[in-house]
């Protein structure tokens, strides 16, 4: 039976949200969780629930490595904190993934430290799905690389198309470069280098570039780009979401004949929204990492954990991490 540890001091709204999202999951998963953090408080939260405790494990942690802190230090120096302690039980295999809601600098830093990169892949990368006209779209890199180098936006590539064929099932994924124009040439000295090693991969089904206006309808199944780009689609997506929501609700809401429209569009506004509810999409793993590590939302609430929690168990039993390793070890060796 397999272990995911869930950070449960990090996050906006740790550590009620975080337990309360556990325990929604423990319900409808096979494995076991482990919960790390400050035992006297996990213990008192647990308290007011009913669950199968041969599924629930408790992990001392007495520091909370927080949003603030800088996360070189904060890694290095709040060495019992729950991030570190649940990063150091992925290095040492005790479990099989860890979860955190805590700061993606802290988490990042930690991951590539203490539990370390996959031979052959230099940077690991964020990588999201995002609501397209077809589904989603896969989004590598979404803010773990700044500053990204041509082979390390083809590693993304080769990263992202082993991700979506284990976990959408799409045997041949189309992989697009994020830019500001379809042809070859277009844009800036990375996306021009990037452009050329991405085409001349074997490894990937190369679609070509992709413009941002373009994202939203679905052409590709993987979006590759660096992790300021990325991070900049992802928070727009976000952002769009809520106005356009807003915005439908405003206008439904206008009169009582735009009322009673709304009641015969209930069902197609529904499915509006949950393309856009984060809460259901799970979070992102670190891609590249040598161990299962997967980094959602700060200001995670229990129902994105719960979905978190699935995703992950989803991964471990897809065997995610050494499908990656397979992949780029054999081409080191």
């Amino acid at each position: 039976m397999s272990k995911i540890a869930v950070d449960v001091m990090g996050g906006d709204n740790a550590p009620d949200e975080i337990i309360k999202g556990c325990m929604m999951a423990i319900k409808e998963i096979d494995s076991t969780l482990v919960l790390v953090g400050k035992e006297s408080i996990i213990k008192e939260k647990l308290s007011a629930y009913t669950y199968d405790e041969a599924k629930v494990e408790i992990v001392n942690a007495d520091e909370v490595i927080e949003m603030g802190d800088a996360p070189v230090m904060a890694v290095r120096r709040k060495k019992n904190s729950s991030m570190v302690v649940g990063l150091k039980l992925v290095k040492e295999k005790q479990v099989d993934g860890l979860i955190s809601a805590g700061s993606t600098g802290a988490l990042l830093t930690g991951a590539t430290l203490l539990v370390g990169r996959i031979k052959g892949v230099d940077r690991p990368a964020m990588a999201p799905f995002i609501p397209t006209q077809t589904g989603c779209s896969l989004l590598i890199d979404c803010g773990a690389n700044v500053d990204a180098k041509p082979q390390y936006l083809e590693q993304f590539a080769r990263m992202g198309t082993v991700y979506v064929k284990e976990c959408l099932k799409i045997e041949n994924p189309k992989v697009g470069l994020v830019n500001i124009g379809v042809e070859e040439e277009k844009g800036n000295q990375l996306t021009k280098e990037a452009f050329k090693l991405l085409s001349e991969s074997q490894e990937i089904n190369f679609y070509g570039n992709v413009e941002a206006r373009d994202i939203p309808q679905g052409l590709v199944d993987i979006l590759v780009c660096d992790g300021f780009t990325g991070n900049v689609i992802l928070k727009f997506m976000e952002g769009f979401g809520k106005w356009l929501l807003a915005m439908i609700k405003t206008e439904f809401l206008r009169n009582v004949k735009t009322k009673i429209a709304a009641l015969f569009m209930k069902k197609g506004i529904a499915q509006i929204k949950s393309k856009f509810d984060v809460s259901t999409k799970g979070g992102a793993p670190f891609l590249g990492i040598n161990g299962l590590v997967v980094k959602t939302h700060g200001s995670s609430k229990a129902k994105e954990i719960y979905s978190t929690i699935l995703q992950t168990e989803g991964f471990v039993k897809d065997c995610l991490v050494e499908k990656l390793k397979v992949k780029f070890e054999e081409n080191v060796n």
